[in-house]
């Protein structure tokens, strides 16, 4: 069965919060660049969410020993779930901000929607209709107007750096994620399915993903890397990454897939630029620009676009 690709008030909420938390997450990432190494971010982070998650989720996972069965069972489809989703999309993102800016790094990642279309069609036998095409085509102009911050001359002279390159890489992986979510294996839907809430669904993500998230921070600071700079500021930082951008963000972005689809969720991602530039500005003292709006205007054309059925289906009546 092919997920639905239904946008309304509630589907539109649930997929516009993680572009607003995940855009502040690039904004704190790079405020963070000299105070804690990304890859030991990622990694506190993560520590912190699993024990927010914790205190949570531990009813939904009693008994434990059944928990451990049921985990074993499903063990390569959580631990990659956990890879993507936690110890390689973070790390990569905030390696990325070190050498480039929040709002390069969220519009490399606002290239989604090409890649979920892609990865749909060569690994999940999605093939993307016009519709589709059509909305990456304007959301990916309106990433591309805020590139060259209104002018197209500018546009040509825009340099990706080293940074840039990691965040594709995350936002691939990041894709195979969303789809692995909404096509999981036959393990974990319907009846066989076990009985976690969503926050033991993410507490199994994130242990699987500090396995990878432990591994790199331990790496890092073998290479060498200066001490963290502890201060108020660093603790508020990881508050906020390991709540909004971490449980909030990603529970909704689960709800929002399941009801809408994992393509439809692509679009939505190309919000985050357009927030990261707002946030940024704030943080600078800049205010928006009129490309800003125009840019958004395209982006929500892309949803709308992309949402929009070829032909009206024929009006049933609803009994009752």
């Amino acid at each position: 069965m092919k997920p639905a690709e239904t946008l309304n008030l509630r589907v539109a909420l649930l997929l516009s919060i993680p572009p607003l938390m995940w855009a502040g997450n690039a904004v704190v990432g790079r405020l963070m660049v000299g105070q804690v190494p990304p890859l030991t971010l990622n990694f506190l982070r993560w520590a912190l969410t699993a024990l927010f998650l914790l205190a949570i989720a531990w009813r939904s996972l009693r008994p434990w020993p059944q928990t451990l069965r049921q985990v074993q069972a499903r063990w390569p489809y959580l631990l990659a779930i956990g890879l993507l989703g936690v110890g390689f999309f973070n790390a990569l993102q905030y390696a990325a901000v070190v050498t480039s800016t929040p709002i390069n790094v969220t519009l490399v990642g606002a290239s989604l929607p090409v890649w979920m279309l892609a990865v749909g069609a060569l690994f999940f036998g999605e093939r993307p209709q016009k519709r589709q095409l059509l909305g990456a085509a304007l959301g990916l102009v309106g990433v591309l107007l805020v590139i060259g911050r209104g002018s197209w001359a500018s546009l040509v002279r825009v340099q990706f750096v080293q940074g840039d390159l990691l965040m594709l890489l995350a936002i691939i992986g990041w894709a195979f994620y969303s789809w692995l979510l909404a096509r999981p294996p036959a393990s974990m839907r319907g009846d066989q399915r076990p009985c976690w809430d969503w926050a033991g669904f993410l507490l199994v993500q994130a242990l699987f993903g500090l396995l990878a998230a432990g591994s790199f921070s331990a790496a890092e600071q073998a290479w060498g890397v200066p001490a963290i700079r502890w201060s108020p500021g660093v603790l508020a930082a990881l508050l906020y990454v390991s709540v909004g951008a971490s449980i909030i963000a990603y529970r909704c972005w689960g709800l929002g897939v399941a009801a809408g689809g994992p393509a439809l969720a692509g679009f939505f991602n190309n919000l985050t630029p357009l927030f990261a530039a707002v946030l940024s500005a704030l943080v600078l003292g800049e205010p928006p620009q009129a490309y800003h709006a125009l840019a958004f205007l395209l982006i929500a054309g892309g949803i709308v676009v992309s949402t929009r059925r070829a032909s009206p289906a024929p009006v049933q009546k609803v009994p009752g």
